[in-house]
């Protein structure tokens, strides 16, 4: 069954740009690509996620590029994703026909293809629809000017290095000028066409026959199908915890096996402008959390290659851990602005973000629990790895003591209550891994250190004034990071259960919670604390309240069940960058928590 667009939605674009909440994803484990309500795909880099992207009309409306397909005549639009799948299925109807577009970035008999190959079947339902489409790559960011030439088998588009053909069936180039090409044909009952996008960077391209790339689309929808089988769950909330789980799946980049935390740089948290930043890289928080959700899910490929890649990268740049990494397993480098006028003229564009070089202490919580959900899942790990992770944990029962920057990133150095509270967790799972003969040592320092983290905590950290955990001592200020630390084990009892009251009533806004105190002034509702919360409130046995918010925040997502980093507060209009990983993470979770806790 199609989906209905909201009445909020709209094909209208304004200066080159549509509202985030357009936007549909697909991927192929190695990029991703965003394909707007009319059809025009605005962002996909080539031949990687973290490639500066040659198609980024979603941050340059003017020069950005894009692949343009759609009526040539006034439209509606319904679309969907095929069940189980991100193929992404897209049905225009004119005054004269209806026909139907089947997007897909598709995979080989042996799984991703070692070149980018994007398939757009266009089928013919009823009368006639006369289409028109266009690639025409950008500038990269006014790096360079794309231009087409002609080879020995037809045109090819090319641009720094990179080499774009379009092939198709039924129809062909007819013009473009220099630095595009584009074309047009007309649909009639059961009629087919294709649209093929193939491209790669540096090295040779394979051209792709519209005959076989016609059944690769068929071959990608029954490999998501056979992928999404796999699921364990089938709890409330199913299809949402799916299409969120197959969201997370587009993050999952298939060369070394990090995450994403996002597929997008520079989508704003505010139309004030300032906090754009990029989060094609992957963070150990957002893969922790990931690889807990695939544990659950007993999808165990993912989960290996994840927990193999962080490792790998922790022993290549360690000792002392880094927050984020390229997907590569690089560490990121300096932010770089871009000659861009970002989503709506609301800039900077920037490659980079300046995280990379913060301090953050909840980072040893996110590794040591990946690695203790890993090892219950029935997994062993190797004597390099448990010796690491001994001396991490030696290091987390010093570095607690310090101040940080937090989990969200700030300027200002201080004792974050939810910092604290991931040192104990990381202590906690330390003494696990110990006693289950994972990790060699003595652990009654860790366990005394753990305990010394609770009593501090305990001492400094709550308010009795405001009956709420604070975010750091002597503060009236609250952060919902805290919410974390439910699930956590941390706390799940009466003073959690006040400190939910005391967010929502200060950072609350319907369904949707901001930050942090003050946030509302520079951003928008933070979508990934909102789910935080209908877990919470499970942990502490507000079952009912937690269905009740869980309800309303799965209604909130877009056409297509997508979610971005925030929400405005008032329209519920998209912000941030999408699709975005904690956000869908989260959704998991309070899906699963809510599920097991009410057995």
């Amino acid at each position: 069954m199609e989906e209905s667009l909201p009445e909020a939605l709209s094909t209208e674009r304004i200066d080159g740009y549509v509202d985030l909440r357009s936007y549909g994803a697909i991927g192929d484990g190695r990029t991703v690509a965003l394909i707007a309500l009319d059809g025009a795909i605005d962002w996909m880099p080539v031949p990687s996620l973290g490639s500066i992207p040659v198609f980024a009309r979603l941050l340059d409306g003017e020069d950005g590029g894009a692949i343009e397909l759609a009526p040539s005549d006034p439209f509606t639009v319904t679309r969907r994703y095929l069940p189980g799948s991100n193929v992404l299925e897209t049905t225009f109807t004119t005054a004269t026909g209806r026909a139907r577009i089947t997007d897909a970035l598709v995979t080989g008999v042996a799984g991703r293809l070692p070149w980018l190959e994007l398939a757009r079947r266009v089928d013919g339902l009823e009368g006639s629809v006369h289409f028109r489409w266009r690639v025409a790559p950008g500038t990269r960011f006014a790096r360079s000017s794309p231009w087409v030439e002609q080879t020995t088998h037809g045109k090819v588009i090319r641009i720094d290095g990179v080499t774009i053909a379009v092939k198709g069936s039924d129809h062909g180039p007819r013009g473009g000028g220099p630095r595009g090409l584009q074309g047009s044909f007309t649909t009639s009952a059961e009629s087919r066409h294709l649209l093929i996008v193939a491209g790669t960077a540096d090295e040779p391209l394979h051209l792709p026959d519209a005959a076989s790339t016609d059944r690769t689309i068929d071959r990608t929808i029954q490999n998501w199908q056979l992928w999404s089988s796999e699921f364990s769950y089938d709890g409330p909330w199913a299809d949402a915890v799916q299409r969120s789980a197959l969201a997370l799946k587009l993050l999952i980049y298939s060369p070394t096996g990090s995450i994403a935390a996002a597929a997008t740089t520079s989508l704003p948290e505010s139309m004030s402008g300032g906090k754009n930043w990029d989060y094609r890289y992957a963070w150990v928080r957002d893969l922790a959390y990931t690889v807990n959700a695939l544990i659950r899910f007993g999808l165990r490929e993912e989960t290996h290659a994840a927990v193999s890649w962080l490792l790998t990268t922790i022993k290549e740049h360690g000792p002392e851990l880094h927050i984020f990494y390229t997907l590569d397993g690089d560490t990121p480098p300096e932010v770089e602005l871009l000659d861009a006028p970002g989503w709506r003229g609301v800039g900077p564009v920037a490659i980079g973000n300046p995280a990379k070089s913060q301090l953050q202490l909840g980072i040893y919580g996110d590794l040591f629990v990946t690695m203790r959900r890993y090892v219950e899942a029935g997994n062993l790990l190797d004597a390099e790895t448990g010796r690491l992770l001994a001396s991490v944990a030696d290091r987390a029962s010093d570095a607690w003591r310090q101040r940080d920057s937090g989990m969200w990133e700030l300027e200002e150095l201080r004792h974050y209550t939810s910092s604290k509270m991931g040192c104990w967790m990381a202590l906690d799972s330390a003494v696990a891994l110990c006693e289950l003969g994972q990790i060699p040592g003595n652990s009654e320092r860790w366990k005394s250190e753990r305990d010394a983290i609770r009593d501090w905590i305990e001492k400094h950290c709550w308010s009795e004034k405001r009956q709420a955990w604070v975010a750091w001592p002597g503060a009236e200020e609250l952060d919902a990071s805290v919410l974390l630390h439910a699930p956590s084990g941390f706390d799940r009892g009466k003073r959690m259960s006040t400190t939910i009251d005391a967010l929502r009533e200060e950072l609350g806004r319907g369904p949707l919670l901001y930050r942090y105190t003050g946030a509302e002034r520079e951003e928008g509702t933070f979508v990934a604390c909102a789910f935080w919360m209908a877990s919470a409130l499970a942990c502490v046995g507000r079952q009912e309240e937690a269905t009740e918010l869980l309800d309303g925040l799965v209604a909130l997502g877009n056409d297509v069940g997508l979610y971005s980093e925030m929400m405005d507060a008032d329209d519920h209009s998209f912000l941030g960058n999408l699709p975005q990983g904690l956000s869908h993470l989260a959704l998991i979770t309070a899906a699963i928590t809510i599920e097991e806790l009410s057995r």
